[in-house]
């Protein structure tokens, strides 16, 4: 018996049942988006190991552990890209889109990270990402939290909750960083193995902390936001006064550092108490400085990106993901002359009427067993050509959903027939007025 081959663990197929609900939320988002002005930009799955350790940190968890990095055949080392912002920036330097411009960016597609799988982390997973260029006030910040918050609203999302912070300017932040090292290590062995680790490296990381004895440690450790250069504050301040105005309840949480080095200023995120140990689904700040670290001239920078499992998962457990549409019409037919004909007729409808969903059983079958088909479909109408239709220059209507009916229509007059059961959308003109032929 041949052994059978299954996805890599921690890479899912998303299924036909659900990949609705993915076009769906996808165009909610682009919808939403695109309506502040922000364009599309499509980038490579592939980039350079060298983009990630550059720009994400090269002591980071995710450069350390997680990122799938090959040699591909020249000898070049490539990664599968774990994020989206280091690629928009690589692309904004190289195309020359960055520099004294404003722009307003935003991508989606599948990310990939080497973490232990469980709900809400995967190792292939999907996000969308907005990136704005070019503007240095709070209000951009202010602007992203403001379209994510509409996102909910518009989602019918409840229950989300929104955690802001500041880590300053990089000289404010490395300050900070002194000050927080000092005060670890003179309680490292209280730390757990992570932090100690984290220590040396990266010890920001550590009020990240989940472990139950380091988080009593940091309950007397310096506060980030009381160490921010008076500029940092007043940006900060600016931002908050900002979400004030527009109502946007908000947590300042001075342990919210995000696990990204480039991250300076204001950093956020929105979290959900529903999903578990994974509950933020979006997330975002400030990078000021990447555009420079990575080759470019100085370019403020700011932008957040959502997790879209985490998203449907949210959707699903509050009950807002849409019912999945049946077709509307189902085409039944029996006979070769018969099937090509029921072909023709679907698309000749399809062509006058493309907000109709139209399932045409193709193979063999008899009529009994098709008409069995179309009423599990969910169809509301069924067309029927037999010989006698055929011969006849008709088509059988039936009605599958409420009050039985089945009438012989004549072709010319099936499009009429059709907006009896289902009138058009107003961008569509409605078939069957005077003058306008019939399906032929």
């Amino acid at each position: 018996m041949v052994k059978r081959i299954q996805s890599i663990r921690g890479m899912h197929d998303i299924l036909p049942e659900t990949e609705i609900h993915w076009s769906w939320l996808e165009a909610q988002i682009r919808m939403l988006v695109e309506s502040y002005g922000y364009r599309r930009i499509r980038l490579p799955i592939v980039e350079k190991t060298e983009l990630f350790a550059r720009s994400i940190g090269a002591v980071t968890d995710i450069v350390e552990k997680e990122m799938y990095t090959f040699e591909d055949r020249n000898g070049d080392s490539l990664t599968l890209r774990p994020e989206g912002t280091a690629g928009c920036v690589r692309s904004g330097i190289e195309h020359g889109f960055l520099h004294n411009q404003l722009v307003r960016l935003w991508y989606s597609g599948p990310m990939f990270r080497h973490e232990r799988p469980q709900k809400g982390r995967y190792r292939q997973f999907h996000q969308v990402g907005v990136e704005t260029f070019g503007m240095t006030g709070p209000d951009i910040d202010a602007e992203l939290i403001l379209m994510s918050a509409r996102l909910w609203k518009a989602l019918g999302i409840k229950n989300l909750r929104l955690e802001i912070n500041s880590l300053g300017s990089q000289e404010a932040r490395e300050r900070y960083r002194k000050q927080l090292q000092d005060y670890l290590y003179r309680h490292a062995d209280r730390l757990d193995e992570d932090s100690r680790r984290r220590l040396k490296t990266n010890p920001l990381r550590v009020l990240d902390s989940k472990d139950a004895g380091t988080r009593e440690v940091l309950k007397e450790a310096p506060q980030l936001l009381a160490a921010l250069d008076a500029e940092s504050r007043e940006h900060f301040e600016g931002v908050c006064g900002i979400l004030d105005m527009a109502g946007i309840d908000y947590t300042i949480n001075p342990r919210l550092v995000r696990g990204l080095d480039y991250y300076s200023r204001t950093v956020f995120e929105w979290i959900s108490n529903e999903l578990g140990a994974q509950g933020t689904v979006c997330a975002g700040g400030r990078y000021d400085s990447l555009v420079e670290q990575m080759g470019g001239r100085p370019t403020p920078a700011c932008g957040f990106a959502m997790g879209m499992e985490r998203l449907l998962a949210l959707l699903e457990s509050q009950a807002l993901l849409p019912e999945i549409p049946p077709p509307d019409v189902y085409v039944l037919s029996q006979g070769t002359a018969e099937r090509r004909h029921a072909l023709h007729i679907a698309e000749s409808i399809r062509q006058s009427r493309p907000d109709l969903r139209i399932l045409v059983h193709c193979g063999e079958g008899g009529l009994k067993a098709q008409m069995k088909r179309a009423d599990r479909s969910g169809a509301e109408v069924a067309l029927i050509i037999g010989v006698d239709e055929l011969a006849s220059d008709y088509v059988t209507v039936r009605r599958l959903r409420g009050e039985s009916m089945q009438k012989q229509v004549p072709r010319s007059e099936l499009l009429l027939e059709l907006a009896r059961h289902r009138p058009s959308p107003e961008n569509f003109s409605a078939p069957g007025k005077a003058g306008e032929a019939g399906v032929k």
